[in-house]
């Protein structure tokens, strides 16, 4: 196992997974079935990219959807409740907390369910590239949003997911992750637009099963 003070450390990647039913209203070419289907199949692919990263001990998603714990589960992701219900930072807080309670000393990283480009290997150059700082963050591809935090044993996560959330996190004293090569990490789907950003970069199995049986070619969409 990697020393618990390097970069390399071990750590759990906790995702936060919205009601699928209200997921992803902003891709208006689709149905409310249709949404449903594919925001599962963001956690699915962006919770498989997390457990394939060298790096990752622990998966855990938080989430009181029936359908997505279900499918997580089957993946051998760890599903917390979303105990607090009161949005995604009392979310995640209470999942690291949880986290911590079982390992004091966890490196922890709250990562976008909705990431279905995302690879291991992108995931293992991020922590690497991240070093020993000891709370960081990746924003999203327009700078704005943040798609993963990440805080070192003994730092707070301190989540500030939301509207302007990497100025939020850039404020708190997270340091931003910046260089190449990290579009599948920064790629997070919110949009029809987003959603082909992601296509041409190359989805993962699931992502393309949904797009697939919703009669699209994955090629282009």
């Amino acid at each position: 196992m990697p020393p618990l003070d390097g970069p390399a450390q071990i750590w759990t990647i906790i995702i936060p997974v919205k009601e699928t039913a209200v997921a992803k209203t902003r891709l208006r070419g689709h149905s409310a079935q249709q949404r449903a289907a594919l925001a599962v199949a963001f956690a699915l692919d962006a919770a498989t990219a997390a457990h394939d990263c060298g790096l990752v001990r622990r998966v855990v998603a938080v989430s009181n959807d029936d359908r997505a714990r279900d499918r997580l589960e089957a993946l051998g992701i760890d599903v917390l409740a979303d105990v607090p219900d009161a949005g995604i930072n009392p979310a995640l807080s209470h999942a690291a907390d949880q986290v911590r309670a079982r390992d004091p000393r966890a490196a922890l990283a709250a990562m976008s369910a909705d990431l279905p480009a995302l690879r291991g290997s992108v995931l293992t150059d991020a922590i690497e590239r991240a070093g020993t700082a000891s709370r960081w963050f990746v924003a999203d591809r327009y700078g704005t949003g943040t798609t993963l935090l990440a805080a070192r044993p003994g730092v707070d996560l301190d989540p500030q997911f939301g509207r302007h959330s990497a100025a939020a996190h850039r404020s708190s004293g997270a340091v931003a992750l910046d260089g190449a090569g990290l579009d599948g990490l920064r790629g997070d789907v919110d949009t029809e637009q987003d959603l082909r950003s992601a296509v041409i970069l190359g989805v993962g199995r699931y992502t393309r099963a949904a797009l697939t049986s919703m009669g699209m070619a994955v090629a282009g969409l």
